[in-house]
Order: structure tokens, then C-alpha cells, then sequence
């Protein structure tokens, strides 16, 4: 036999190896590239255990597969919401959830993952949670138990005594306390390591007052800078990222200066602060759609009413320099604090962004190729897992009936949704 021969029969061998790897062949009409914005037609991407391992033509793809046809629609990678609480019930606020316990709270947390999921959401950031119910939410996913997004969770928020996210709705008598509270370099230090120990991904801590925590001024700093540095300095020789919930002003100059990924909420941010965060590369994280929720919703949810009153302070002006950050082109990532609002209606707020000064490709950008960088989820080849379709990424992605860079309310009705190259709606 000739050489060229044997060369030839050699690629076919190699080929048909290759071919009886691919596990499902998924047919896009419509692939949305998130980096460049340009729509990729008639492709095929090609799944083996889970991950994405070619993009051909879709005239080019094996056809001895399983197929999920999505030729006739617009696709975006699967979508990604960097804050949310799936434990928390957005029916219980206030004292309300005095009643509920970590156990319980885990449990209502299977039906907000499944919620999640269908619309659209194949990744999330749980930025806090009792009793480690995130991290049971989380495993109990991973190990195909129940539907859920993928997670990165933070278990407790670390906080001061007294501060947002310490238990103050009982009298001292009771002795009432967090789980996350921390006190001092040490004691934060320790607290990122005791989060870890358990099962933390991502470490989050409450950098100033919040809306729906009592007695506490949504502007005021908590922290000092030297704890802040503690704080995100042990995390990150930990690996982890770090958020900080930060709607006042010298908490999130603080937070940035303290090294912190990313800023959540960061209402009262001012041109100075914006631009610290540029100079930075800080992420901020700003859910400029749950304000709706709050003042319609929230009395009949257990708001209490010192929250409504700052939430009205609050809603408008966060919304405004949400507009002023988009200009200045500070780095963004869609996050939106469900659990605070009804689970699965996460992608309302693609909306609210393009009204607040996001083209719609910036606000999927958000959702997707950003958030999955700010993420820094990486496979063993330092490729992307997550906010991409790209060989090496999981083969997670979002079908819908119109051009979402046309009609961004599109992203709320997703018609399919893939996870790890299995449909799930």
C-alpha cells in the first residue's frame, strides 16, 4: 500500500474516532458570537461530555447523533446572573424569616434552581445564605439530584456586628447573630477560611448599610480599609473572588481601593468612584430592576417599613449612575438579587439596562461574556467554562424566536433552553 494511501485511511480512521465521540449535535440557525456581536448561520456545534468540541457548518455535522434542532432560531450562549439568592423566598422578608431555618430554606432553594433554569439562567453567583444551604443546593446539582443552573456560591456574607446581614430584628435579650459576622483583620481572616473550609466558592462581605437589613444606614461604610484588605487578601490567596455589597459612597471607594472584584448594587457611586473602578478594572454589579419589586411588592412580601422608605431614596439614583457607569465605560456584569424578587424572572432586567444606556449586545455581553470573565471559571486548558460558545466551554446556550440584539424583551421567554448539551426546556 502507497503512503498517501495509508494516510488517507488514517485520517478516515482518526475522523470516525472523532465522529464517535460527538454525543449530540446541536443546529443553530442564528449563533450570536458575544465578543464581536456578529451572527454566525447554519452552524452546528458538536458536544462531548458536555463541552463543546467543534463548531462546524451545519451541512458538515454528523448526522448518527442525538440533534436538537435549533435551526430556525437566534442563540446566545447560556445566560448567567452573577447575584441571586435561590435559598432566599421573596415572600418571606423581614420577620417573616425569622420562622424559616437553613434546612427549610435549602429545600424552597430546589425550586428556585429548576425556575432559574428555565429561564434561561445556566450559571449563577449565590452571594449568601444560611446554614450553608447553598452549597447543598449546589453539590446536590452537580451530582444530577435535582435541575438547577450551575453554582458558585458564597455561603455566609461576612458583616459586621450590627452591620447588613447580621440578624437585627430581635432584642439583645436574645442574643441573636449571624452566622457571618466578623470583627477586626483577624477575625474576617478567619471568617473567609471557616467559609471555605465548608464549601465557599466566592467570598462576599457587606462593605456598607443595606436596603432590607433593620437599623442599618444604606450609605454608611462598614469595614475599615484595613480589614477590607484582610478580608480580600486571604480570599484571593485562596483562589476566590470577592463581591462587596456596597450601596454607599466611601464603602465602595473603600472596597475598590481594597482590591475587590466585584461591587454589588453600588447606588450612590459618584464620578470619582467610577472612575477608581475603571482604573481598577472593578466589576460592578447593579440589579436596576428589583426597585420595581420592592416598592409594588414588597409590603405584601414582609418589607419592612423603614426598607421601602430607602428603597425610595435608593431605586432612581442607583439607576441614574447605572447610566453614568455605562458612559464611562466601566466594566459591567448582570446581576439582579432574586430571592428578593420572584425567582425565574431574571432576564426582566435586560430591559431596564438598554433603558438605562446599554445597547442590547452590552447588556448580553453582561449576562454572558463578562460575567463568565469576572467569574474566572477556567477548564484545565485556561479556556472560558461559561458566558461563551466556544470549544473547550460547557455547552450551555439559550434559543429564542427573534433577534435579541432587535427586541431585547425576547431574553425573557427563552424558547429552549441547553445545559451541558441536554435540553432542559
Amino acid at each position: 500500500m502507497k503512503l498517501s494511501q495509508v494516510s488517507v485511511l488514517l485520517a478516515g480512521l482518526f475522523s470516525s474516532v472523532v465522529l464517535a465521540q460527538v454525543e449530540q449535535v446541536i443546529q443553530v440557525g442564528h449563533l450570536l458570537d458575544v465578543r464581536t456581536g456578529n451572527y454566525q448561520k447554519n452552524k452546528a456545534i458538536l458536544v462531548e461530555e458536555g463541552r463543546i468540541s467543534a463548531i462546524v457548518d451545519a451541512k458538515d455535522a454528523p448526522k448518527n447523533v442525538q440533534i436538537i434542532d435549533l435551526s430556525t432560531h437566534y442563540v446566545v450562549p447560556g445566560l448567567i446572573d452573577m447575584h441571586v439568592h435561590l435559598t432566599s423566598d421573596p415572600q418571606k422578608h423581614g420577620y417573616r424569616g425569622l420562622v424559616e431555618t437553613p434546612t427549610r430554606e435549602a429545600i424552597f432553594g430546589v425550586s428556585a434552581a429548576k425556575a432559574t433554569l428555565k429561564a434561561g439562567f445556566t450559571t449563577v453567583r449565590n452571594l449568601g445564605a444560611s446554614g450553608y444551604a447553598d452549597v447543598s443546593l449546589r453539590d446536590a446539582i452537580e451530582e444530577g439530584e435535582i435541575q438547577g443552573p450551575r453554582m458558585r456560591v458564597a455561603a455566609n456574607t461576612i458583616c459586621i456586628t450590627g452591620g447588613h446581614c447580621d440578624n437585627n430584628l430581635l432584642p439583645h435579650i436574645y442574643n441573636a447573630r449571624s452566622a457571618g459576622v466578623a470583627n477586626g483583620p483577624d477575625e474576617v481572616r478567619a471568617k473567609v477560611r471557616e467559609n471555605i473550609k465548608y464549601g465557599a466558592d466566592v467570598i462576599k462581605f457587606a462593605a456598607t448599610g443595606g436596603v432590607l437589613s433593620k437599623n442599618t444606614d444604606v450609605n454608611a461604610s462598614q469595614y475599615n480599609l484595613e480589614e477590607m484588605k484582610a478580608l480580600i487578601d486571604e480570599a484571593h490567596d485562596r483562589g476566590r473572588i470577592v463581591a462587596a455589597h456596597a450601596h454607599g459612597l466611601q464603602g465602595i471607594k473603600r472596597a475598590i481601593e481594597a482590591g475587590v472584584d466585584s461591587i454589588e448594587h453600588g447606588s450612590f457611586i459618584d464620578d470619582e468612584a467610577i472612575k477608581l473602578a475603571k482604573k481598577h478594572g472593578t466589576y460592578l454589579v447593579m440589579d436596576v430592576y428589583v426597585s420595581d419589586f420592592i416598592l409594588s411588592e414588597g409590603e405584601k412580601a414582609g418589607i419592612l417599613p423603614e426598607s421601602l422608605a430607602k428603597e425610595k431614596k435608593v431605586g432612581l439614583l442607583q439607576r441614574q449612575n447605572f447610566q453614568k457607569a455605562v458612559k464611562a465605560g466601566v466594566k459591567m456584569a448582570y446581576g439582579t438579587d432574586a430571592g428578593v424578587y420572584t425567582h425565574g424572572l431574571n432576564g426582566r432586567q435586560f430591559a431596564y439596562m438598554v433603558q438605562w444606556g446599554m445597547t442590547p449586545l452590552q447588556a448580553i455581553q453582561a449576562a454572558t461574556v463578562n460575567a463568565g470573565t469576572l467569574l474566572n471559571w477556567k477548564n484545565e486548558q485556561g479556556q472560558q467554562n461559561v458566558g461563551v460558545l466556544e470549544v473547550g466551554a460547557f455547552a450551555d446556550l439559550v434559543a429564542l424566536s427573534a433577534d435579541p440584539l432587535q427586541q431585547i424583551k425576547t431574553l425573557e421567554q427563552p424558547v429552549k433552553v441547553v445545559k451541558s448539551g441536554q435540553q432542559v426546556l
